[in-house]
């Protein structure tokens, strides 16, 4: 497995990312013109109605489906974070942490961490600044 950093920690799925979701604009934007197509020539609306009722809810349904399974991964990262600062320190995390924060903090070593940590609540550091601040970055390849 390639060595991670933060050029390429952002993981991409294409057929995820790209082509369920541009299929399902298109069954949107299809759905959308069978509609007012039938709107303008008088036809019945069950079946073009129903079309585009059906694309709005697989959206729906793809977007929390990720909305989810994120924020799942986030308290996963949250928990195994606390306990690799609490491990170190025996102490638990700062509470004034944000969530972003700390999934950023996964990919400081333990030798970077607490330090990284601490300047995280007392600099308001964005993820973007921590991962940046990182030296020798810790890969995390099992992030959704």
């Amino acid at each position: 497995m390639e060595e991670q950093n933060f050029k390429n920690h952002t993981r991409w799925v294409p057929s995820w990312h790209f082509v369920v979701y541009f299929l399902v604009l298109a069954l949107i934007a299809g759905a959308t013109r069978n509609l007012i197509l039938a709107c303008e020539a008088n036809e019945r609306l069950y079946v073009p109605v129903l079309l585009l009722l059906t694309g709005i809810v697989i959206l729906l349904v793809a977007t929390y489906a990720r909305a989810f399974a994120l924020k799942a991964q986030d308290r996963a990262i949250r928990a195994e974070e606390n306990l690799r600062y609490f491990a170190i320190t025996g102490k638990l995390l700062d509470s004034k942490l944000k969530i972003g924060q700390i999934v950023a903090l996964r990919f400081a070593p333990n030798n970077e961490f607490v330090e990284l940590a601490h300047r995280a609540v007392q600099e308001n550091l964005s993820s973007k600044e921590i991962k940046l601040a990182i030296q020798n970055w810790k890969g995390d390849h099992h992030r959704v």
